[in-house]
This record gives structure tokens, sequence and C-alpha cells, in this order.
């Protein structure tokens, strides 16, 4: 989940009830596999004495910031969101190093053409049991 981010801020009360979601979120952090994908990787934690509600912002790899309310927002689903994320930037990165246009743009005409999928198997080409 690291590998795709600059920096990790997690702001929350110790005293504050829902901070489930952040010391979650920590945990999966400082995980040795998580460290280990991206050891440049900063990870903040701000303790706060204000009923300020705990939350999560990420940094990705290419400067954009996003912010989670961790109140509502499970540790599991953040991480999801993030790999989700990383995943559409690493395909991007990709593109754009092929010398390819990002976002690619498919023509009309080719999402119009019928697709003919997977030959499925014929009967007698299943082995036999």
């Amino acid at each position: 989940m690291l590998k795709f981010l600059s920096k990790v801020k997690i702001e929350f009360n110790a005293l504050d009830p829902r901070l489930a979601s952040c010391m979650e979120f920590l945990a999966q952090c400082n995980a040795r596999k998580a460290k280990e994908s991206n050891p440049s990787c900063q990870i903040q934690v701000k303790r706060r004495t204000d009923d300020f509600p705990p939350q999560i912002t990420v940094t990705f790899a290419n400067g954009v910031e996003e912010t989670f309310d961790a109140t509502s927002t499970p540790a599991q689903h953040i991480r999801t969101l993030i790999l989700d994320k990383g995943r559409v930037l690493e395909t991007e990165q990709m593109f754009r190093e092929a010398g390819e246009k990002w976002p690619v743009v498919i023509p009309d005409h080719e999402l119009q053409q019928p697709f003919t999928g997977i030959k499925p198997k014929k009967a007698e080409d299943k082995p036999q049991q």
C-alpha cells in the first residue's frame, strides 16, 4: 500500500472512542511488508487534544492529496481505495513511459465492434474422468 504514497498523516485524539480506524491504519502502515514496499514514505502521527474528528490524509507519489474521515471509514476500506488509485497511477505511468497518451481514448467505432470472446470448449474436448 505504501508503495503508492509519499506521505501519510494520521490525526486523532487518544481519548476519542472513534479512533479505531486510525489505529488500525497506523498498524498497517507500520507493518514490515508495508515499510519495505516504500521505506521513503513519511508516516506522521499527530495526537490532538481537541474534539477534532480522527482523520487520515495520504499524499500519493504524484502529489495528489486525499483526506479520509476515519470516524466513518474503516481502515480496510481506506487501504482498498489507496490500492485501487495506486493501480490507476501505475497504469498511467506505464502508458506515459511508453509514449502513449493518457487517458486512453478508445474510438467509438471500436467500442461498437462485437466481442467474439473465448471459444467455449466442446464436450469432446473436455478430459474424460
